[in-house]
């Protein structure tokens, strides 16, 4: 069947994971509708409510802190609610316990009209406290798992050292082995999974706690396709303490070089992309709009993977992975994408043929060898910079590979072959979706200056590259790492030597000779 199952690791990540499993629920279609084109059974498991009728919820294990549930309960609509702990029946007290509850935190507006069958109200940042504000899904109860050791937003005990949240992954994997309780009766639900995608924190303690997990799965399931899409700052946030900046700077380096070595893809994405169109607004200081920018592009990434398989343009994970990881060792992939109205698209795509036409023919012409380029997309969501100050780098930047997906009617030059080399540079493969990327009450329209604001859909193209802009950054930060007095001289060492054998991997053996400026 090709399962997925899904891990959420802090806030951020579960800002990404709302809008991705809202944009998932709006892909059902009841009654007499057209069969969806989406293979539900990937993403979602079934079951049966207690009153016997049939249910549909993630394959999804969402971990967050203490007070960052929101008005989430465990225990939703869904299912029956759960006796109070009977503490009696231990027998070890003689007297009743007194019992303290923390007030429990109010639904917000967007979420009691949901639950009452009216339209919700508009969404805007000083409405959306938590990611479950706008959570559109019921989640089965063994899903959401909360770290009672630490609280959301403490400033005496923050969970912000990457050690710290390997350390904790430590104690509760020898306390109560966390794949065996959390994760495994996910995977034995599934008759023949595709893989597991992680989406995680990397510039706070989330990255050492995603660092131990990997490790352990990767003992557990061995060659089993895992891609983490790596969110942060990556310390390029100057109007951050420098102190603070430093540290996730740390903590990036030490996620970059332990979930890069274990993931079979490592996507490390900012929170601020560096490369940003006039077409986009985005607010860098609310994770709901960071998460819905993030969401665009992980889910037209991978929508390929969850198509059913009579629908063109399917393709699992491992298809994806191969197409810019030929030699099995370049995990770490640069995301990219642009955005647009479909119908302002295929006016285009309409004017082109009619000017063809015109010219006496209707295939539009292709370029030379020498004309040939890889698409340059709007958005680049890679890692900051840290070669501040810096002179720019002499060389274009060389594409290993590079995979594609397309929703709506980009002019890509749709007549090649979509495995054909562009001259004597990567194999692009392209997929195609057959959707459109819905534009739900959920996601923050506002970002978006398409269609007038009015667009309920958007084309989406995107893509994941190889090259040696990877190099460029992973011995950028290496040159950080070195310098950092907060890191041990062995284990700084040790580190230094990790990034720089895997930024060998993206140009090792490779020198194309050109004086040209690198790509913008």
């Amino acid at each position: 069947m090709h399962e997925i199952v899904t891990l959420q690791f802090g806030q951020q990540s579960n800002h990404l994971g709302t809008h991705f499993w809202n944009t998932q629920e709006s892909y059902f279609t009841y009654g007499s509708e057209e069969e969806s084109p989406v293979n539900h059974d990937i993403h979602f498991r079934a079951g049966i409510a207690p009153d016997g009728s049939d249910t549909f919820t993630p394959r999804a294990l969402i971990y967050d802190l203490k007070g960052a549930f929101g008005s989430m309960r465990r225990i939703n609509a869904l299912y029956e609610a759960e006796d109070d702990v009977n503490v009696e029946r231990s027998s070890v007290w003689p007297s009743k316990p007194i019992v303290h509850r923390t007030a429990p935190i109010p639904q917000s507006e967007y979420q009691t009209h949901l639950d009452a069958g009216l339209e919700p109200p508009v969404l805007s940042t000083s409405t959306v406290r938590y990611w479950s504000d706008y959570s559109r899904v019921f989640y089965h109860p063994k899903s959401l798992v909360q770290l009672s050791e630490f609280d959301v937003n403490d400033s005496l005990m923050p969970f912000e050292k990457w050690q710290v949240g390997m350390e904790l992954f430590e104690k509760l994997e020898k306390n109560d082995d966390l794949v065996d309780r959390d994760l495994r009766p996910f995977i034995e639900e599934c008759d023949g999974i595709q893989g597991l995608q992680i989406m995680t924190g990397v510039d706070d303690a989330w990255g050492g706690w995603a660092s131990g997990w990997l490790e352990r799965l990767r003992d557990e399931y061995g060659k089993l396709s895992i891609w983490t899409w790596g969110l942060g700052d990556q310390g390029g946030n100057s109007s951050i303490p420098r102190e603070k900046r430093l540290q996730q700077i740390e903590n990036s380096s030490r996620s970059l070089h332990a979930l890069a070595e274990q993931s079979s893809v490592y996507i490390p994405i900012s929170n601020t992309p560096i490369k940003m169109p006039s077409y986009l607004a985005l607010n860098g200081t609310s994770a709901w709009h960071v998460g819905a920018l993030q969401a665009v592009a992980l889910e037209s990434m991978t929508m390929s993977s969850r198509l059913r398989s009579a629908v063109g343009g399917r393709g699992t994970l491992q298809d994806i992975e191969e197409t810019f990881n030929s030699t099995g060792k370049r995990r770490i992939a640069k995301l990219e994408l642009s955005i647009a109205d479909p119908d302002v698209l295929s006016e285009k795509a309409l004017a082109e043929i009619a000017l063809a036409e015109k010219a006496g023919s209707t295939t539009p012409r292709q370029a030379s060898e020498d004309e040939e380029e890889l698409t340059n997309f709007d958005i680049d969501a890679f890692t900051k910079d840290y070669r501040i100050g810096a002179p720019r780098n002499a060389k274009r930047d060389h594409v290993f590979g590079r995979a594609e997906a397309t929703r709506g009617a980009w002019n890509l030059g749709e007549g090649r072959d979509p495995h054909d080399r562009f001259g004597d540079g990567p194999t692009v493969q392209r997929f195609a979706a057959p959707l459109l990327f819905p534009v739900l009450d959920s996601f923050p329209a506002s970002i978006l200056d398409i269609g007038n604001g009015q667009a309920r859909q958007m084309a989406v193209h995107s893509g994941l590259t190889t090259s040696t802009a990877v190099a460029n950054q992973v011995r950028a930060m290496e040159q950080i790492v070195r310098r950092l007095h907060m890191v041990g001289i062995d284990e700084r060492e040790a580190l230094c030597h990790g990034l720089q054998t895997m930024a060998e991997e993206y140009d090792e053996g490779w020198d194309s000779g050109s004086d040209s400026d690198e790509d913008e």
